[in-house]
């Protein structure tokens, strides 16, 4: 069963997830497959759950739409009950506990949580079985050995921002090149203390143009 589930999420789909000094990166393509059939082009991946936390998904959409939507919910609910932000690691164990409590009829989901909360800035990979780990710079789906091999290049702690854009970009954009099941368009946004940005057209065109 692990091995069919891994094909299952290595399918489609390039994410990527990095700490900067001043916040988090989250990236994805848009291309959404069924096998070789690119069943829509301009899929949603990186979700908003909070102004101060989001979400990629890879792997079956329904599956990886409900933890959004259940991340989203509980968000909401822990900053009504407590009148505070969720914090980032509360958020990824929430979905992790998710994805093992349903491990005999696995969610097909593959997880980036980022965001910026009282301790800093963070980001944690999650696969279907629920196991959680904090990463500094994380790609995944079909096209993260392409990707890898552009962050691994440039990526170094303590980047600011408006340093590590490019590189994100581009990790993104060689996936989509390289990789069938990735390609189409790719979003990005940006959490830190302003809170949840996502890149306009005009702004990822300015950016590609100058990677």
């Amino acid at each position: 069963m692990h091995q069919n589930l891994d094909r299952s999420v290595l399918k489609g789909t390039t994410t990527v997830g990095v700490i900067c000094k001043d916040g988090v990166i989250l990236a994805s393509d848009t291309r959404v497959t069924m096998g070789y059939f690119v069943a829509h082009k301009r899929g949603k991946k990186v979700y908003r759950i909070d102004d101060h936390l989001a979400m990629t998904i890879s792997g079956g959409v329904a599956d990886a739409q409900r933890t959004v939507d259940i991340l989203k919910a509980n968000a909401q609910l822990y900053k009504l009950n407590t009148g505070c932000p969720m914090p980032v690691n509360s958020a990824a164990r929430l979905i992790a506990n998710l994805l093992f409590s349903a491990r005999l009829a696995p969610l097909i989901a593959q997880v980036l949580v980022g965001g910026v909360d009282n301790t800093g800035p963070h980001v944690f990979s999650l696969d279907p079985f629920g196991s959680l780990t904090e990463e500094k710079c994380v790609a995944t789906g079909s096209g993260s050995p392409i990707a890898y091999g552009v962050l691994e290049d440039k990526y170094a702690e303590g980047m600011m921002i408006s340093d590590l854009l490019s590189v994100v970009v581009r990790a993104v954009n060689s996936a989509m090149k390289r990789d069938a099941a990735s390609g189409d368009s790719f979003d990005v946004a940006i959490i830190d203390e302003k809170g949840f940005h996502e890149l306009k057209d005009a702004e990822k065109g300015n950016i590609l143009r100058g990677s």
